[in-house]
């Protein structure tokens, strides 16, 4: 394990605006909280504090809700090109400030520098996305079965959008939203994850300089709070048409249910207990990239980390042997160290779920082949761990968010797709091979069951150009590219008669002279 220091540089700090006590509301302008209460962000590197944030309150809630429903009646008015421009502008500042919004990612959630400036990148790529997509917010037309008659369809804006994120993703997946609910001429209320707030105070600060020189406030809003209070309120409040959250699947069957009772809409990414299938003719040095990044990186923290992996038994042997040899040479320790690979856990409460998963995997008959421990020092860091498992294994058909990487064995490859498939989530999977009939199989109506399927690379790291998300317990939402962004608009169907008399459809007469 790479040493840990305190005494680190931490300009990035101060540069960002997050060095000391932050305010946690803000419409465009920050709001002195009303309570005072404040949430400290420890680095789960060597738990030293890095600042604090006044949390909101449900009195704050509501003067930001205020603003930003006055926000969205200008900014829905804005021509989507002009949007489109403002979120340019957003696209180069945060370019200007990737390396140390990369940096306080890292140190304040825990994923290693490189995958913190690459979220960075991700909340880029997806705003210059968002710049195209505001030339294509593309409606039909269609033919009338009436003379002289027009009909076509629209999209209009929904209003508010409710975005609550997680803590492995403290920026990207905002952005996913954000970005592209903002061409659509919505405006945003984001809840950030409470374990990651300097991160949303940063961003935040971020788009006010923005959106203050473009003229238009209140578009991109934050509220840190309890989520008693805060995101409770949020997730019930009639003036939110569309609530977008990221976490687990507990917490997103409650949101679903909350915001379905009042007829709203929920755009839910959930968890994913994500596999990988190794044929006996794959590229054997591909499959191990793939697999180790997927399950290694971010600590196993992703929700599209790889968790469970089906070996052709003809090779898994071997292909074992080699996985505990790249995992003992996985380096451990300061994410802001360019020589590590594997971060810490982002709290004492991860380090507790992954021991108490081993001590199942123990009861439930799993052999540990590699690591299962905590490290010792300071800081929330544990060994990445393979196991070797049963597909009876109860645990095996759950998400630990740890680096903990079951693996199976299987004999043809329907009988690895079925094995895949008969876990509750469904959000990303892989096969190595290099037959094709495999492959395809994996593809078609009988393969994988998961919203994003991949052949020859691993299940993490997906582009933004195609739609994220997944099936089952996985919550069925869709984020970032292709359509995507019909989510956060309303259709309209519109029919204009150009004749001089009112023509009924199917046929109809009804005379009333």
């Amino acid at each position: 394990m790479s040493e840990t220091t305190t005494s680190m540089n931490t300009d990035f700090l101060t540069r960002l605006g997050v060095q000391g006590t932050s305010l946690g509301a803000c419409w465009g302008e920050w709001v002195e909280t009303s309570e005072g209460r404040e949430l400290v962000s420890v680095s789960p590197t060597d738990e030293s504090e890095i600042g604090r944030v006044k949390m909101a309150s449900k009195d704050d809630y509501g003067h930001v809700m205020t603003k930003a429903r006055e926000a969205f009646e200008t900014w829905r008015m804005v021509p989507a090109p002009q949007r489109g421009e403002v979120v340019r502008l957003l696209a180069h500042e945060f370019r200007r400030h990737k390396e140390d919004l990369g940096a306080l990612i890292a140190w304040e959630m825990g994923k290693i520098r490189s995958e913190g400036e690459g979220e960075v990148q991700e909340i880029i790529d997806i705003a210059d996305f968002a710049v195209g997509l505001s030339r294509q917010l593309y409606g039909l037309t269609m033919h009338s079965e009436r003379p002289g008659h027009r009909m076509y369809e629209q999209w209009h804006p929904l209003g508010v959008v409710g975005v609550i994120t997680a803590f492995n993703f403290p920026g990207a997946v905002w952005a996913w939203n954000a970005m592209i609910a903002a061409v659509c001429g919505d405006v945003i209320l984001w809840k950030p994850s409470s374990k990651t707030p300097l991160t949303a105070v940063a961003i935040q600060n971020i788009c006010n300089r923005v959106m203050k020189e473009a003229g238009c406030p209140g578009v991109f809003n934050l509220v840190i709070g309890a989520g008693r209070e805060v995101g409770e309120t949020l997730i019930n409040d009639r003036r939110i048409p569309l609530v977008s959250a990221t976490g687990s699947c507990h917490m997103g069957r409650r949101i679903g249910e909350i915001v379905a009772k009042r007829l709203g809409r929920s755009l839910l990414e959930l968890g994913g207990n994500n596999a990988i299938i190794v044929t006996e003719d794959a590229d054997l040095d591909m499959a191990l990239s793939g697999i180790v990044f997927g399950a290694v990186g971010t600590a196993g923290q992703r929700c599209t980390s790889t968790r469970r992996i089906f070996l052709h038994r003809s090779i898994a042997a071997s292909f074992t042997d080699r996985l505990k040899k790249a995992y003992a040479s996985i380096s451990i320790g300061n994410p802001l160290d360019d020589s590590v690979l594997m971060g810490p856990l982002v709290d004492e409460g991860a380090v507790k779920d992954y021991e108490d998963a081993l001590e199942t995997i123990r009861t439930q008959g799993g052999e540990i082949l590699y690591g299962g421990k905590r490290v010792e020092g300071p800081g929330f860091f544990v060994e990445p761990t393979l196991v070797k498992a049963d597909p009876d294994m109860p645990i095996t058909k759950d998400e630990t968010f740890a680096p903990i990487l079951y693996i199976f064995e299987f004999d043809d490859v329907d009988e690895a797709i079925r094995m895949q498939n008969d876990v509750d989530q469904g959000l990303s999977s892989a096969i190595f091979t290099r037959d094709l009939l495999a492959a395809e199989t994996f593809l078609s109506h009988r393969g994988s069951d998961c919203g994003i399927a991949n052949v020859n690379i691993g299940t993490s790291g997906a582009e933004i150009g195609g739609a994220f998300g997944g099936e089952k317990d996985t919550g069925g939402g869709r984020e970032a590219g292709s359509d995507s962004w019909k989510i956060y608009m309303r259709r309209q169907t519109c029919t204009i008669n150009w004749t001089k008399e009112v023509q009924l459809a199917q046929g109809v007469e009804f005379d009333v002279s």
